[in-house]
């Protein structure tokens, strides 16, 4: 293998450049979106997306700092066992020292900055499951459960204090997360089949359960819950309290039509469609820019996914493989779980769309795991390169 090959020379701009570009119009949506009602208010109309670009400069650094790091450094047992405790940690120090925010206690506001733990999960969970799995890949498939039942009794107790917060939302993603990466691990089907229609089962017996004899058996706190379910299918029986934001969703992709109303020129973000700028950043693109542009930007997030996927198909090493599935899926479960709760086919869940919706602390998370990726793909190419030249 040549000497002069560098590892910037490895780089896979298949990914990284659809990356840069969804970022940047995510910051252009996030000013368009929080504009008006920041002016409206007397503040800079260029605050929320300050902070948003002060994130996305940081997750760049951070994607820097990864893709430079050896591949070897992530399968330390002791940094990720680290990780999964600094995460555990301030999931209980956000439910136990700060005020709910939409009803859970997900969030460590401190003024200047606020993260939200449930985020950094996702990418913790991703890391410690695909090394935990590559590990056992001899037994995996034989002893599943004997190899396995420490981990999954860990991976669900960290979910279950995620839905404690209540934040149900992100719970689900976690848990499908989960399954996505045991069924890729080379896990028995017939188990995963097992798994996976209990899990089915007991998701509609908690929701039929929430409204017992026709009354809601939920603490008010989590009572707004099970109104969302009870009225996604048609939220305009309920249009000006429960079904609020999915109707005024619908108008703002109603007035889109094909072409958009252009740039800025939203009616819904002017105070009828709250929290534009997050779980219905996607609408606001829709009426702005119109179906065709917003099928365009969600086709090149779709290529990014597929070219990420393939990246762990063609991977040699099931560490590397389960890491870029993971990945993977994580966006593709976020792009399911926003676009189903907007348009009508599952309830809201407040996950926000990748890349473009605000939140610092999913902009660093996803960040992460395309950096994670990036390294990942520079390590089988070189793999690749020194198979080639030595014959």
């Amino acid at each position: 293998m040549p000497k002069n090959i560098k590892k910037r020379h490895l780089m896979d701009y298949s990914i990284f450049i659809p990356y840069l570009i969804l970022c940047v119009v995510g910051l252009i949506m996030v000013y368009s979106s929080t504009s008006y009602l920041l002016l409206a208010q007397g503040l800079n109309p260029a605050k929320s997306v300050i902070n948003q670009t002060v994130f996305w400069i940081l997750s760049l650094i951070v994607i820097g700092i990864m893709y430079k790091m050896k591949i070897d450094v992530f399968k330390n047992e002791k940094l990720v066992q680290l990780a999964i405790v600094v995460t555990a940690s301030l999931l209980v120090i956000a439910y136990l020292f700060f005020k709910p925010v939409n009803g859970a206690k997900g969030w460590i506001d401190l003024g200047f900055l606020s993260i939200q733990p449930a985020e950094l999960l996702k990418i913790v969970l991703i890391w410690y499951l695909a090394l935990t799995l590559s590990k056992r890949q001899e037994t995996i498939a034989t002893d599943f459960m004997p190899t396995m039942k420490r981990p999954l009794w860990l991976v669900m107790g960290l979910i279950v204090a995620v839905a404690i917060m209540p934040d149900f939302g992100n719970a689900a993603v976690l848990t499908l997360l989960v399954l996505i990466l045991l069924l890729a691990s080379g896990v028995d089907y017939t188990l995963s089949f097992k798994i996976g229609a209990s899990g089915i089962l007991l998701s509609i017996l908690a929701i039929q359960g929430m409204n017992l004899f026709g009354k809601t058996v939920l603490p008010k706190s989590m009572q707004y819950i099970y109104k969302r379910f009870a009225i996604y299918q048609n939220p305009f029986i309920d249009e000006f309290d429960t079904g609020h934001q999915m109707v005024n969703g619908y108008y703002a992709m109603f007035n889109g039509g094909l072409f958009g109303r252009g740039l800025g020129n939203s009616i819904e973000k002017k105070g009828f469609l709250k929290e534009a700028q997050t779980d219905y950043i996607f609408a606001i693109v829709v009426e702005e820019l119109g179906l065709i542009v917003s099928m365009m930007i969600l086709g090149l997030l779709i290529f990014m996914i597929a070219r990420i996927i393939l990246v762990g198909v063609r991977s040699r090493d099931p560490f590397n493989s389960l890491i870029c599935y993971g990945v993977g899926s994580m966006l593709l479960i976020q792009i399911f779980v926003n676009l189903g709760g907007i348009t009508g086919i599952i309830p809201l869940t407040g996950i926000t769309f990748p890349f473009l919706s605000q939140g610092g602390s999913s902009l660093l998370v996803l960040s992460i795991g395309i950096g994670l990726v990036l390294n990942v793909s520079a390590n089988e190419k070189r793999k690749r390169l020194m198979s080639y030249y030595n014959g």
